[in-house]
């Protein structure tokens, strides 16, 4: 005869190890972003003391205060008012919204492609905008029209990748990848004919490809917050279609989402998103690789918890290469794009070796 008693009780341990599996996955959604968030100001508040010039952390916070409240009295030398306000602060709220995303659209493109390799430059993004910022170089345009070209020129290009793998009954995926490989080489082709014809202008569009931040002010962070607050914020509205995306065409469906629908609303707000981040600083590579799989790694597949992780850390991450990038040889410095792919480099073979020994195995 069965035992009911021993099978209510092995019920029971069932039951409580469901129950404290999901009491730590609540834990977990509460504790990882707070100590993300907590963890974003610490290195904000470390990167704005770094520099050539050593200012001390009272008057770094004073001197940033007193925009805020005036009664403050200036006790310190209008250069270091100058050198806090208008060269540390914009640089590192554009390092933040440009980490956070290209994180963002890194997570967004791979959950979309299901694909670990997916980056934000996936559907050539990066070629367009690198085309629009080399030709208006090129025709000695005002500096303020090149954010302007290359945010035109991503744009343009996604657009023609969709009408390129558009079909009747949908988009696939796989098409949408390969269009996105073909219309981006097409735009890789132009910008070496750029720096062909490019002359004494050549530097200016090497500097640009590089990446970097040097040319940080209030004016780009002003471009760069709405279009990247909109594009990540529409985006965290989409998580749980994201995930179940990750089930299928198909399946999706069956659980109530309009596929077709979501993809071009997600790909449209990671274009613009990625689009408004190259724009202002150029293509700083790896960050929407490497984060997103450090991320899936310590909190999951679940997007509802990775894309706000993948942001805050994105964000981090950046903040401290381009740090990096600024004091390794002051007073010169050192594009973070270089900084960025030597990290990324490493990470990305590695992340090959582990899909190659899945594979075999």
């Amino acid at each position: 005869m069965c035992d009911t008693r021993a099978f209510g009780w092995h019920e029971r341990q069932s039951v409580d190890q469901v129950d404290r599996l999901y009491a730590v996955r609540r834990r977990r959604r509460v504790l990882v972003p707070v100590a993300l968030a907590l963890g974003l100001a610490l290195t904000v508040a470390w990167a704005v003391q770094m520099g050539s010039v050593d200012i001390p952390p009272g008057t770094v916070l004073r001197i940033s205060l007193h925009r805020l409240w005036p009664g403050i009295p200036p006790t310190w030398p209008p250069s270091h008012e100058a050198i806090i306000l208008d060269v540390r602060w914009p640089r590192i709220l554009l390092e933040m919204l440009v980490g956070a995303a290209l994180a963002t659209s890194g997570c967004t493109m791979q959950g979309l492609f299901r694909n670990p390799m997916a980056s934000p430059y996936t559907l050539g993004i990066a070629s367009g905008a690198a085309f629009g910022a080399a030709l208006a170089i090129v025709l000695g345009l005002p500096f303020y029209v090149l954010p302007a070209m290359a945010f035109l020129l991503a744009l343009a290009t996604v657009f023609v990748v969709y009408r390129v793998a558009g079909a009747r009954g949908g988009t696939a995926m796989e098409t949408l990848l390969l269009a996105g490989l073909a219309v981006g080489s097409f735009f890789s082709a132009l910008v070496s004919f750029m720096l062909y014809i490019a002359g004494e202008k050549l530097a200016g569009i090497v500097f640009w490809l590089m990446g970097g931040f040097w040319a940080s002010d209030w004016d780009k962070v002003t471009i760069a917050l709405p279009l990247i607050a909109l594009g990540t914020g529409g985006i965290l509205l989409f998580s749980r279609d994201l995930d179940l995306l990750l089930l299928g065409d198909e399946q999706a469906q069956s659980l109530g989402v309009d596929t077709e629908r979501v993809k071009k609303i997600v790909l449209a707000l990671s274009s613009l998103t990625t689009a408004a981040a190259v724009c202002v600083t150029g293509v700083i590579g790896f960050v929407g690789i490497i984060v997103p799989h450090l991320m899936r790694i310590l909190v999951g597949p679940g997007h509802r918890l990775l894309l706000p992780t993948s942001c805050l850390v994105g964000a981090i991450l950046l903040i401290c290469t381009d740090t990096l990038a600024r004091s390794v040889i002051q007073p010169t410095e050192i594009p973070v794009g270089i900084i960025t792919a030597l990290l990324g480099v490493p990470f990305f073979i590695y992340l090959l070796r582990r899909r190659k020994q899945i594979l075999e195995w």
